[in-house]
């Protein structure tokens, strides 16, 4: 059930991310709702930080900085959260940084017991032309980020399942 797809033509792209939890969306969900569990999600080799003094209050509206690192350049990024319907989704936007656009909407549905969690993200590259032609480049870098994700999350949740060659606190990047 678990997997990761990317579709799109042109300039706007899209990645879907399905996994599935043995817990149901009320035991899934605040996790997500934890903006300090953005950092050992993502893959240290981006060097990901958050800015925005802590603790974060999540709702709508909330507005989170980080900075990153893209092939060694050092890069902010502000996302807006436009949705916050706990336990069943939320939608975080970016409003600056390296995207000329970047959606990403996370539903938590009930499933069989447990949780189905689907990752949507609609993004276009900025520079026209040569943004559309660094896009496969971009897209390995954006699998190995949420494939090192889902093992992160996997082992915080307590479930082991995890896709072959993914190691748990990976480091490397793709």
């Amino acid at each position: 059930m678990d997997s990761l797809t990317f579709y799109g033509a042109g300039g706007s792209h899209h990645l879907v991310a399905l996994q599935h939890f043995p817990l149901p969306p009320p035991r899934v969900f605040p996790l997500f709702a934890d903006a300090s569990n953005l950092e050992p999600m993502t893959p240290g080799w981006l060097r990901f930080r958050i800015l925005t003094e802590r603790p974060i209050f999540m709702g709508t509206g909330t507005l989170i900085e980080y900075r990153l690192r893209l092939w060694g350049v050092p890069v902010r990024w502000k996302t807006l959260i436009a949705k916050w319907d706990p336990p069943r989704s939320f939608v975080d936007e970016q409003i600056r940084g390296p995207y000329a656009e970047w959606i990403h909407t996370h539903t938590f549905a009930e499933l069989n017991g447990g949780t189905l969690m689907e990752d949507h993200v609609r993004y276009r590259l900025p520079f026209g032309w040569a943004g559309r032609l660094a896009h496969p480049v971009v897209r390995d870098r954006l699998r190995g980020i949420f494939l090192h994700r889902r093992a992160v999350v996997a082992d915080l949740l307590g479930s082991r399942e995890r896709p072959p060659g993914v190691a748990s606190g990976s480091e490397g990047g793709p």
